[in-house]
């Protein structure tokens, strides 16, 4: 099992190159720590999660940083020219010495539909065929420069569980990257789809929210207030709202209403939430169903230092106990 940590450069209210620079300083201190991997989003057009070009956090990252592995998770595939992005990966895989992991989505967020032009209804077709064409172009496009390091670098194709998706990555032998709500039967039998047709398991990619605290009562209470924001913030995009502020005392009616009425619930109920040795016996649960398992920690904080904190524990206290 690879660990890791995913990165949405997520501002709750403060300078934005702050908010930039906190991202890339929770990337190297993840080096400093011991984990494996760093996952960067790709946002547009919103003021919440402010990133909309992860190969320049990718770059910076890769700057700072020599051991750990650097992914996109994901690129907007149908947004891009495809053989521009090859190159861009190829110029990534050389700058971080072989360290680059690609992950791919459609989008569709409604700005991202009208700004960059493109029909909701083609957007998964596209990003077939752009993956294909940037694979293609990485592997065997001779005036491809510079070459990638990599013999070949490992391709994520992000799913809701779309057989059509699924068999897209078995048909290529491209891994699957599923979101923070998938639940282990969607991922499960994902992995079943994907075996029963490439004859093999795929590694799979999977984000869960992550908290830590004295017990499960005070680890949810820390969480459901980012996870819920979070997921207002990007409903508010799909609908061209502007992102709500963040105020957590407005949470505190809604916390004491526990699992009931939050949007963000198939979030919690996937999250890693509890004491150590709750945290640790979630993650040997997930472990144990899924294969070739990349774990990938979104940590349910809205402070740097907060957030820093729970890396540490997982690395010094959970971590050993898997």
């Amino acid at each position: 099992m690879k660990i890791g940590i995913f990165l949405l450069t997520e501002n709750y209210g403060g300078p934005e190159h702050v908010t930039i620079a906190n991202d890339i300083e929770l990337g190297v201190y993840a080096e400093e720590l011991g984990f494996d991997e760093v996952w960067f989003a790709e946002h547009h057009f919103n003021a919440f999660s402010v990133i909309p070009n992860p190969t320049l956090m990718m770059a910076t990252l890769a700057a700072k940083t020599k051991h750990i592995r650097i992914g996109s998770a994901a690129f907007l595939a149908p947004f891009y020219q495809s053989v521009r992005l090859a190159e861009e990966i190829a110029t990534l895989d050389n700058l971080s010495l072989g360290r680059i992991d690609a992950g791919f989505a459609k989008g569709g967020f409604a700005y991202d539909v009208e700004y960059f032009e493109k029909s909701p209804q083609n957007l998964r077709q596209e990003m077939f065929e752009s993956v294909t064409k940037i694979d293609e172009t990485l592997q065997n496009y001779t005036l491809l420069q510079p070459k990638p390091l990599q013999k070949r670098i490992p391709f994520y194709i992000a799913t809701f569980s779309t057989i059509e998706t699924i068999e897209f990555a078995a048909n290529n032998g491209y891994g699957l990257m599923f979101s923070q709500g998938a639940t282990l039967e969607q991922c499960k039998e994902a992995q079943e789809i994907y075996k029963n047709r490439a004859g093999f398991y795929p590694e799979v990619v999977l984000m869960r929210v992550f908290c830590v605290d004295d017990d499960y009562e005070s680890a949810y209470n820390k969480a459901m207030p980012v996870t819920d924001h979070f997921i207002k913030c990007m409903r508010s995009v799909q609908s061209r709202q502007l992102q709500p502020t963040f105020k957590k005392e407005n949470y505190e009616a809604l916390l004491r209403q526990r699992f009931s009425f939050f949007d963000g619930k198939k979030f919690i109920d996937s999250a890693i939430l509890g004491d150590k040795e709750e945290c640790a016996k979630q993650i040997k649960q997930i472990k144990s169903e899924i294969k070739n398992l990349h774990l990938i920690l979104k940590v349910a904080s809205s402070n740097a230092m907060q957030t820093r904190q729970m890396l540490k524990v997982f690395s010094e206290d959970i971590q050993p106990l898997l």
